[in-house]
């Protein structure tokens, strides 16, 4: 069955940007793999690498930035070998992406229509002018926007922002891609659109048999949304497993922390959210250790000495703390 297969595998992915301060290395060294039919998120605060990784996959990664190791491979074949013209059929027919601000990404003096029919015509050539107009009407009434027909001849400001939103994921979806990429897609929204484009997300996902890489800050929308979440903390993974597992048997300090200062309904109590101390590593001059380790009230020597190794925590479960290696090996850890 295609579900047991690997369709992205992301290897010791390491992505710097060279600025006149130095050397910025804004993701160092992750790995994960992402099966057919599945919906990975990716959490973790802002500047922690989440949109680069994502860049990179999709080849729009901007300068100074430049991919210095590891390797992105696409249903066996090594994303970063392509050419410009295999860049350009890769994207779109085979994996899109959804970004922030719809606002900044639909040009406003063509027409939603317009633009939909450019993104299928581009990268297919089969369709005449008046089949890819019929296929964007059904785009659009399959992300949920009414009277599509009419809908399709109107500009981008005419539509609220919920309504882009879902021009957007229509406009990524329209090529049939195996994978579409979601870099924080309800930010820009207000609470009951977001919970709808959600919902959305989620049915197209089961419709359409896409996979997903979920990019967000938002823990409630990766609980929502995902199966398997990585989280990431200064351009490393510390934490990957099963959603249940991130959210019910967290193992990594800062999975921990992120878990404490979030909000929750279901407590009746009015204890205080708990803040991360401290703030985020400069990634100019990061740490010998453990990225972590100087905002870790666990912190040990061996934490600002040496980068802890990933330890099974469950299955499928894995972190990244010298906690558990001291766990599994002994005291040895405190020498």
């Amino acid at each position: 069955m295609e579900e047991n297969k690997t369709l992205l595998e992301v290897k010791d992915l390491k992505v710097s940007f060279y600025t006149p301060a130095g050397e910025v290395k804004a993701v160092n060294g992750i790995s994960y793999s992402l099966g057919y039919n599945e919906v990975m998120g990716i959490v973790g605060e802002s500047g922690s690498g989440k949109s680069v990784e994502a860049y990179s996959i999709i080849g729009l990664l901007q300068s100074p930035g430049k991919v210095i190791g590891g390797s992105i491979t696409f249903e066996g074949e090594n994303v970063l070998e392509y050419d410009a013209e295999k860049m350009r059929q890769f994207r779109g027919n085979k994996v899109s992406m959804i970004f922030q601000n719809p606002m900044t990404c639909l040009n406003p003096v063509y027409t939603i229509g317009n633009q939909l029919i450019e993104a299928l015509m581009c990268h297919d050539k089969g369709y005449t002018k008046e089949q890819a107009r019929a296929r964007a009407i059904e785009m659009l009434e399959l992300v949920g926007i009414n009277n599509a027909e009419k809908r399709i001849d109107q500009y981008p400001h005419e539509f609220s922002g919920g309504m882009r939103q879902r021009a957007m994921i229509a406009m990524a979806l329209i090529c049939e891609p195996k994978l579409l990429i979601a870099d924080e897609p309800t930010t820009a929204l207000d609470v009951t659109i977001q919970a709808q484009i959600l919902e959305l997300m989620k049915d197209l996902q089961k419709k359409e048999n896409t996979s997903i890489i979920f990019i967000t800050h938002n823990l409630g929308v990766v609980a929502e949304i995902c199966d398997r979440v990585s989280v990431m903390y200064a351009g490393h993974i510390v934490e990957q497993g099963p959603v249940n597992d991130i959210f019910y048997h967290p193992q990594h300090p800062y999975t921990k922390g992120l878990l404490a200062s979030t909000p929750r309904l279901d407590e009746d109590s009015k204890e205080r959210l708990v803040p991360i101390e401290g703030t985020p590593i400069d990634l100019l001059n990061p740490p010998k250790g453990c990225n972590f380790g100087p905002r870790c009230k666990d912190c040990m020597k061996i934490c600002l000495r040496e980068k802890p190794p990933f330890c099974e925590v469950g299955e499928g479960h894995i972190s990244a703390c010298w906690l558990h290696y001291k766990e599994s090996k002994g005291d040895a850890a405190h020498e």
